[in-house]
């Protein structure tokens, strides 16, 4: 990873958790949850929640529809590590292949908006729910150069769809599973930058043109990118300034989305 606070800046209580997970699977704590479980009062905690619900909780789409709505954003956004590990958690929750009309229906939606009569309204806002959560991860994983280690694929994918995407509570606190919530953690409360940095991030308006790059383009990314940061931002101002982009690119969409089917 880009940022070495992601790698061994966790709390005690995270510490405990990624050790005793390795002794157990012999295998390291992934980039997804180490990032999510980075400073969870920020961040984490309301994202882990929206997560398991947008992906576990009750809906129109099958575990399987939802994991296969998830690669194919994590294709749209060009984000080789989330396309692999949906492409192998597609085979764990259930193939859905071939796709049902209103899957077909939901994917055209989702890419640019296009309305039809086979996907009810509530179904098409739980296919909001699913890419505005893997809209964040991909932009994430770009910007921050998540890898892959050996094992780590198949461990951290069948954990995931065992505890249905659920941490245990003592690692995040509380959480308020909502896009509203999002919104109001990351570019709203108190943290080491300021809300109005933030808030500029997530219009793409922060650093340059990395704030845009992240929210447009976070596949082009690259180690030196973050390393010029480096040399005047902590790595916690980039880590919240990256969030705020990833997330703003992420609700727009759904706000958009929202919109078509409000009329």
């Amino acid at each position: 990873m880009r940022l070495h606070v992601l790698d061994h800046g966790h709390r005690l209580p995270a510490r405990m958790f990624f050790g005793l997970t390795g002794l157990v699977s012999r295998v390291p704590m992934s980039d997804v949850p180490k990032t999510l479980l980075y400073r969870p009062d920020f961040f984490g905690a309301v994202f882990l929640d929206l997560s398991a619900e947008a992906m576990r909780g009750p809906s129109f789409w099958t575990a399987g529809e939802r994991e296969y709505l998830a690669q194919r954003t994590a294709e749209r956004l060009h984000c080789p590590y989330c396309a692999v590990t949906h492409t192998e958690l597609v085979k764990i929750a259930g193939d859905p292949s071939p796709l049902r009309p209103e899957l077909v229906a939901a994917l055209a939606f989702l890419e640019d908006r296009t309305l039809s009569d086979d996907v009810p309204a509530d179904a098409l806002v739980d296919a909001l729910n699913v890419s505005l959560i893997w809209q964040v991860v991909n932009r994430l994983a770009n910007a921050f150069g998540f890898a892959l280690l050996p094992g780590q694929l198949e461990s951290g994918t069948r954990s995931l769809h065992r505890f249905g995407y659920r941490f245990p509570r003592f690692l995040t606190g509380p959480g308020s599973g909502s896009p509203d919530e999002l919104r109001r953690a990351v570019l709203e409360a108190p943290a080491r930058t300021t809300p109005e940095l933030r808030q500029a991030a997530a219009a793409g308006d922060a650093w340059g043109s990395y704030a845009a790059t992240v929210r447009t383009a976070s596949h082009r990314l690259t180690d030196e990118d973050v390393d010029r940061l480096k040399q005047d931002h902590t790595e916690d101002e980039i880590f919240e300034v990256t969030v705020a982009a990833a997330a703003g690119a992420a609700l727009d969409h759904h706000e958009k989305g929202l919109e078509v089917l409000r009329g």
